[in-house]
């Protein structure tokens, strides 16, 4: 596989998929360079609806093509906001900060601070493989009661790691590589490519 094209127009993950796939030498381009709408996503797992972008992503592009859903389940919201990590304060305009800010205000007075990032990643080889690649991981912390640290993006500022006693947002880019969910993801993933 020479080319890939990125199911994503997150800067964020963005810069992530770049990082972790630079070694393997495959050229990464992502949908916005190729003029891709994005995809719905109106599927209730994020399996599904990574399957979907990667699908439209491959269909549009003619390319093997990698998706990503993913998001922090948080236990005393009942796995909220899911699917809906990155819309949870609404899309007009979509906000890491809004995002943020309501889950602040939703864990208000609440002791049970557990929460999970997920991700899935989903690579197709064409839009119709019958075989896609799927790798998942996840990443447990507690949700702060305020945020911290300047890296990362959506919900890091918040996500406490105790075994780290460091925010998600204040590591290096190779301990986040190391510990994340999408790094996790990223090296079943790897391995798997490298198999093939």
């Amino acid at each position: 596989m020479k080319k890939l094209v990125i199911a994503s127009n997150n800067p964020g993950k963005l810069r992530e998929f770049q990082h972790m796939l630079a070694p393997l030498g495959i050229e990464v381009l992502t949908q916005a360079e190729l003029g891709i709408s994005e995809c719905d996503e109106p599927h209730v797992t994020f399996i599904e609806n990574a399957l979907a972008k990667a699908r439209h992503v491959s269909l549009a592009s003619g390319l093997p093509a990698l998706a990503d859903d993913s998001g922090i389940c948080v236990a005393a919201l009942g796995g909220a906001p899911g699917v809906y990590s990155a819309r949870f304060a609404g899309v007009n305009p979509k906000s890491d900060q809004a995002n943020n800010d309501k889950l602040l205000r939703d864990m208000q007075g609440v002791a049970d601070r557990r929460a999970h990032y997920y991700c899935v990643l989903v690579l197709v080889r064409s839009a119709d493989d019958p075989q896609p690649i799927i790798a998942e991981g996840e990443w447990h912390g507690e949700i702060a009661l305020k945020e911290q640290g300047e890296g990362g993006f959506g919900y890091d500022p918040l996500f406490w790691l105790p075994e780290l006693n460091k925010m998600s947002a204040q590591l290096t880019t190779e301990e986040k590589h190391a510990f994340s969910h999408r790094g996790k993801a990223m090296k079943v993933l790897l391995q798997r490519l490298l198999a093939e």
